[in-house]
Formats: structure tokens, C-alpha cells, sequence
């Protein structure tokens, strides 16, 4: 998995497969500037392939998955507010609104490239200020993609959503079992057997 994202691992984890964690250090700035005109799914998708390629060079006879996340909010795409303040300024901006929560996804095997991007409707809900810098000040939102997590505290601030909860997390479940199956993978072989 070319990600360091705790949340990542733990979807993988809960559906049976440990895998090996290789974060991927790739200059997603750099990458955000070259496609500054193509469409939201492009864009994730060029990032988790980037990911992706940048460890395959690594683990070339492995399966290699690749993903990155953002929000597409009145038509801009977000990524990690990184700091308290953008946090606050993202949900003071968000709050009672609609967004798409976009996951691009990159598997590399043996037998070629797989990548399809997934997207989830959110409706946020309508916190109170105090629950918003309290939120931003527990860290949480902070390497989150959208400012929010849906698996954990940030879940209070969420209405609902449409569409898949593990993309909304990190990493789509169907994307990638659609994937592992285009190259004939049995989803079975890679479970934990202890």
C-alpha cells in the first residue's frame, strides 16, 4: 500500500489483508499544477498513480495500491487543510452544505494498471462554531482530505452520505476488488489465514 493513512490500513485490515505499508513521497504540489485544467477524477487519479509507481519500482512481482482523496466543494477541490485555522475556514464554509468526496484509485501488478476513481456525496450537518474549533483542535480533520473523518469524531458532523463509506474513508472495497478481479486475483488468497 503506497499510503501511510492509518485509516487506509485499517479498511484493509478489517477486510482480512495486512499489507505492507510504503508510504509513496511524491510531490503532489507539483503534480496539482501540471493538471491545473482537467476534471476532479482525472486528477485523483493521476495522484494515487503517481503514488502507486512511485513503490512499484520496489515491488515489482506485488499488487500495489495507490489512492489519494479530495473534496470537490463549490466546484474546487480540497485536500488536507493541514492547519487548525484552514480547518476552521473549510467547515465554517461547509457546514449545511453538499460535497463530492472523490478517491482516485491506482493498482499495479504484474499483469498491468488498474485505476478508477469513486465518488460519495456528503452532506454535512450544521455544527455550532464551538463544535468546529473544538473539532479542528483535537487534530483530527487535519490530514483529512474534506477536513472531516466519517469513521471517527468528524462522524457527528455528517448527515449522510451516497455512495460508497470506505471510499469516503480511503479506499474503496469494490474499486478494489473490481480491480483484483480484472487481473484474475481471488480476493480469498490475500486474507489473513491466522
Amino acid at each position: 500500500m503506497a499510503s501511510a493513512s492509518p485509516s487506509r490500513l485499517s479498511i484493509l485490515q478489517s477486510a482480512g489483508v495486512q499489507p505492507i505499508v510504503a508510504p509513496a513521497d511524491v510531490d503532489e504540489s507539483a503534480i496539482m499544477a501540471e493538471a491545473t485544467n482537467a476534471i476532479p477524477e482525472h486528477i485523483v487519479l493521476t495522484l494515487a498513480a503517481a503514488k502507486a509507481q512511485h513503490i512499484a519500482v520496489d515491488y515489482p512481482d506485488d499488487i500495489v495500491i495507490g489512492a489519494d482523496s479530495m473534496l470537490l466543494f463549490d466546484n474546487k477541490l480540497q485536500g488536507k487543510p493541514l492547519t487548525e485555522a484552514e480547518a476552521i475556514r473549510r467547515w465554517q464554509q461547509q457546514r449545511g452544505k453538499e460535497a463530492i468526496l472523490i478517491t482516485g484509485h491506482c493498482l499495479l501488478t504484474p499483469q498491468g494498471e488498474y485505476r478508477e476513481a469513486s465518488a460519495t456525496k456528503i452532506y454535512f450537518a450544521d455544527p455550532t462554531d464551538a463544535d468546529i474549533r473544538a473539532y479542528a483542535a483535537t487534530g483530527e480533520p487535519l490530514p483529512c482530505a474534506g477536513a472531516f473523518t466519517l469513521e471517527a469524531i468528524g462522524g457527528w458532523f455528517i448527515d449522510r452520505i451516497e455512495g460508497d463509506p470506505s471510499s469516503v474513508i480511503g479506499l474503496s472495497l469494490p474499486v478494489i476488488r473490481r480491480g483484483m478481479y480484472h487481473f484474475g486475483y481471488q480476493l480469498h488468497k490475500l486474507w489473513n489465514k491466522n
